[in-house]
């Protein structure tokens, strides 16, 4: 095969090429046209929408902040709370420890993990070690009142989720120990 016909061939394969790729857009449907109509701005009407009650259900309801998955829930039991700097768990914290021991007592399959965090003040290295420190300390509190040890367990985030330059009142929410209930 000459030269002159190996170009006719490679522009007759790029033309079929080319067209071949080419498609006409889809066309859009007239919005008067479609289920929700033109001027419903995307939304369902509520009262539209028929409730029924279903008795057979097992699921509760949570409170808000709750945050449930197939493996853990996180929020239901509060968190523990530190002073800045500090690992110990003040006095009034304990109760919510407690109540993680009592939850476990009604739900023996599950276990508990106690995430530390930390604000944004540190170095990163330093946070994660007071992290480790806060849920550890949670961790041994927890097991000291009589939960065996293989259903605790802990995990330090550090400042990993802290608001950076935030306020006071800020930076005590972010110095605390998680308490997640682990279904698995």
């Amino acid at each position: 095969m000459n030269t002159v016909s190996k170009k006719l061939c490679l522009i007759i394969a790029s033309t079929a090429f080319i067209f071949a790729g080419c498609s006409k857009k889809p066309k859009r449907p007239d919005p008067s046209a479609t289920v929700l109509g033109p001027n419903t701005g995307g939304a369902i009407n509520p009262e539209a929408v028929a409730v029924t009650a279903d008795t057979t259900s097992t699921l509760e309801q949570r409170p808000d902040g709750v945050i449930e998955t197939a493996d853990m829930i996180k929020g239901l039991l509060g968190a523990v709370y530190f002073d800045f700097d500090k690992s110990n768990i003040k006095e009034p914290e304990r109760a919510k420890i407690q109540a993680a021991k009592d939850y476990l007592a009604k739900n023996p399959t599950y276990r508990i993990l106690f995430e530390g965090h930390c604000d944004w003040r540190g170095t990163d290295e330093y946070n994660l070690s007071l992290g480790d420190r806060r849920a550890t300390a949670a961790k041994k509190y927890l097991i000291s009142l009589g939960v065996a040890a293989d259903k605790v367990e802990s995990n330090s985030k550090g400042s990993l989720e802290a608001k950076k330059n935030a306020a006071d009142d800020e930076m005590a929410k972010d110095r605390r120990a998680e308490i997640i209930v682990l279904k698995k």
